[in-house]
């Protein structure tokens, strides 16, 4: 039996902030999306045009607090290509909230505070 990601889901307080964030800090474009009937929830999920993983985006109508995001001890990587160039984006939009540059890593952070690694191609 064999397995593959297919998406990661995060819940979001304000979805278009997210999307705006999404795309031009990362390159990620909405996909697909899903409306409860009753509006209770915006499913949006985003891809980045090469690979099949997506990122779920989940906004709930009755959630009007910041989510519990633990001790930010979970995060999710994306690769590049061009480590300097999105080191200068993220640098210019200030959401680089950890840099380790032994490792040649950094993190940014979106609008809910999800901790996102950049790291460059290898």
């Amino acid at each position: 039996m064999k397995f593959t990601i297919d998406h990661f889901n995060i819940n979001v307080l304000d979805l278009e902030k997210s999307l705006v964030f999404y795309e031009k800090a990362l390159g990620l474009k909405e996909e697909r999306r899903k409306k409860a009937d009753d509006g209770s929830f915006i499913i949006v999920f985003l891809g980045d045009g090469t690979t099949a993983n997506k990122l779920e985006l989940t906004w709930l109508k009755s959630q009007k607090t910041p989510y519990n995001l633990g001790d930010e001890e979970f995060h999710i990587a994306f690769k590049t290509p061009d480590f300097d160039a999105a080191h200068a984006l993220h640098t210019k939009m200030e959401c680089i909230c950890y840099e380790n540059k032994g490792m040649g890593i950094y993190f940014i952070t979106d609008p809910d505070g999800y901790w996102l690694e950049v790291l460059p191609a290898r």
